[in-house]
């Protein structure tokens, strides 16, 4: 598995409104399954918004990230997003009740 964070400056919303963001662009997420996405966790705190993702690829991730990507979240959010890649070896998933080590 393969891990990147999207952060995005910018002011923490109201849950109501962060909730309905989430849902309105849930669909765009959902059909990234195609193409490795695994899960989403979007974000919203003081330090901004954005999201956690895991892909089944490290290629999977920077085949989603490129720079006209960038650009639409940049016209979309006013800022520009920083994505922060990482290696994925072990999850602990505690709904499932196991350790999950890729091999």
């Amino acid at each position: 598995m393969f891990v990147a964070i999207v952060q995005i400056p910018m002011s923490k919303r109201p849950r109501k409104a962060a909730v309905e963001a989430a849902r309105k662009s849930a669909p765009t997420y959902t059909a990234l399954r195609a193409k490795g996405l695994v899960r989403k966790y979007y974000l919203n705190g003081q330090a901004g918004g954005g999201g956690v993702y895991l892909w089944e690829s490290e290629a999977a991730a920077r085949a989603w990230y490129t720079p006209e990507w960038e650009k639409r979240m940049e016209a979309a959010f006013g800022a520009r997003p920083v994505v922060t890649y990482y290696d994925n070896h072990v999850v602990v998933d505690n709904e499932a009740d196991q350790v999950r080590v890729e091999e």
